[in-house]
């Protein structure tokens, strides 16, 4: 089977299908881990095909179970994920009607608006480190990657907030943070 057609079609139009609307049978768990730096390793080899994980990115949500599936119209398998399944691997702004929006690029080819609807939060990697993350769709997240948030925090306005300073972008109107650093501490 080509996937070909279908990759083609992703990249030219852009559009997710519609694997919101798609209640297939479980089928099992799928030998498919996205590891924390974004690698998707199927039976133990990394997949080197970039349009491949595209095209599984498209399929993959997140359930109120917590854990991840590849969906189609007919089946859905389990797969584990180490962290986000997604990375933000960079970040650009524009200006819109005289006001800065930020845009982030998954590794997957997401762009994500930054606004009232989608906003960075932070939380903890598995490390027990503070990242920003975004939401993308259908309970996906994307975890900041360090080279990008480095570059924002550059960028970043400070805000005074209590006993310490957050750090963030004003985005669509919104205030996305970046993280805090704790004045009592310095």
């Amino acid at each position: 089977m080509s996937l070909d057609p279908l990759l083609s079609h992703i990249e030219a139009n852009g559009e997710i299908p519609p694997i919101e609307r798609w209640n297939p049978d479980f089928c099992g768990d799928m030998d498919l881990t996205i590891r924390s730096d974004g690698v998707w390793v199927h039976e133990g080899t990394p997949i080197g095909r970039p349009r491949l994980v595209r095209l599984l990115s498209t399929v993959l949500r997140r359930e109120s179970d917590g854990d991840y599936y590849l969906v189609t119209p007919v089946e859905k398998m389990r797969i584990c994920v180490e962290d986000r399944p997604f990375l933000v691997v960079d970040a650009e702004s524009s200006n819109e009607s005289g006001a800065t929006v930020w845009w982030l690029v998954t590794n997957v080819g997401d762009r994500v608006r930054l606004d009232d609807e989608r906003r960075l939060t932070i939380s903890m990697t598995p490390h027990g480190e503070p990242v920003p993350e975004v939401a993308v769709r259908f309970g996906l997240n994307a975890r900041m990657n360090r080279n990008v948030f480095y570059r924002l925090v550059e960028l970043a306005d400070q805000h005074q907030q209590g006993a310490g300073i957050e750090l963030g972008l004003t985005s669509g109107g919104s205030w996305q943070p970046l993280g805090r650093i704790d004045t009592e501490l310095l």
